[in-house]
């Protein structure tokens, strides 16, 4: 996924690129996101892209459970078919999580969840420079403030298409070039502007390529060295860099350890207090059984909040104990060897 987001070409004569997938694990298509950049119209989901310089206006829907059809316009084939793959991974359609159902479903925390919404994925930026931005303007500030800011810049910063009223997100050129009272007057708070500023010049120049960190596998080191380089700019913390990953580099192994939600929610099952609060070390050893799959467990911790699944009192994970009397709880055959 090596293009960069830019300022799009005229339209010019397009061409359209269909494409069918049959996702290897239960998936259901979502809808659009709060800042506006993913649209729900009808029975599909739009979404404007700006890749290599040209304009890309790729379409979603989901005709079955197991058909997901992504139709991609564009000048060239090329740019359509880089718009449907930056899309196939924005989804995660071709996820496939039978690994992490069978290590977790029975989970004493997320099993019940894991059982009753085997669908969810964690929702990503179809560009990791997205991700980037949403986590810092997230930054110490209510979600539903930095959704504000969001789209205040978006919509002087980013490109609408006058065709279809989408528009695409400030690039990180764009970012970068504004001065940084005209960030500020989008209600960003002077520190965390100039921090933005920094980390889209990082972006925009390539010394943090997180185009070439998306998708890529762990250990790889490409979003080491790229987290390396964001992490020398004041503000620019562990949390925004683990939400970049997370949401912008499809890295389930990652949790954002710092997020307040998770300092609730593990200080509560650690301690059985309602209001205590875990300390960062403690949330990321909390995780760490989940192996691989820490950010997706997050997801599902949360989830598992949201609807009551977690019962009351200290609470780690590993597998429920089966009931009596069930075939989970009889004990394994021993081997010949024994």
């Amino acid at each position: 996924m090596s293009p960069r987001a830019g300022v799009g070409a005229a339209p010019g004569p397009q061409l359209e690129l269909r494409v069918e997938v049959e996702p290897p694990w239960p998936f259901r298509l979502g809808g659009g996101t709060v800042d506006g950049l993913a649209r729900r119209r009808g029975d599909s989901v739009q979404r404007l892209l700006h890749l290599g310089g040209e304009r890309v206006h790729v379409g979603i829907v989901q005709p079955a459970r197991d058909r997901v059809l992504f139709a991609a316009r564009a000048r060239t084939e090329e740019a359509a078919a880089e718009g449907i793959a930056r899309m196939r991974f924005a989804t995660g359609v071709d996820d496939d999580l039978r690994p992490f159902y069978d290590a977790f479903k029975h989970d004493a925390l997320i099993g019940r969840a894991v059982r009753e919404h085997p669908r969810m994925r964690i929702r990503r930026r179809p560009i990791a420079w997205e991700a980037l931005f949403a986590a810092v303007t997230e930054q110490l500030i209510e979600f539903e403030r930095a959704v504000e800011i969001q789209r205040r810049m978006i919509a002087v910063l980013g490109v609408r298409c006058p065709h279809t009223g989408l528009r695409d997100g400030p690039s990180a050129a764009a970012v970068a070039a504004a001065a940084p009272a005209q960030l500020t007057s989008f209600d960003l708070a002077p520190q965390r502007a100039i921090a933005l500023r920094r980390a889209a010049a990082e972006v925009a120049s390539g010394r943090a390529d997180l185009d070439r960190a998306m998708g890529a596998p762990p250990g790889s080191g490409l979003a080491e060295a790229a987290a390396r380089r964001l992490l020398k700019i004041p503000d620019i913390g562990p949390w925004t860099v683990e939400m970049t990953a997370l949401h912008g580099l499809g890295r389930h192994d990652v949790i954002a350890a710092g997020d307040l939600g998770f300092l609730k929610m593990v200080g509560r099952l650690l301690t059985g207090h309602p209001k205590a609060r875990a300390e960062v070390a403690e949330v990321r050893e909390f995780f760490a059984p989940y192996g691989e799959w820490k950010g997706l467990a997050g997801e599902y911790l949360r989830y598992a909040f949201s609807r009551g699944l977690v019962t009351e009192g200290p609470r780690r994970p590993g597998r429920t104990p089966a009931r009596a009397g069930t075939r989970r709880s009889a004990p394994a055959p021993r081997s010949a060897a024994a």
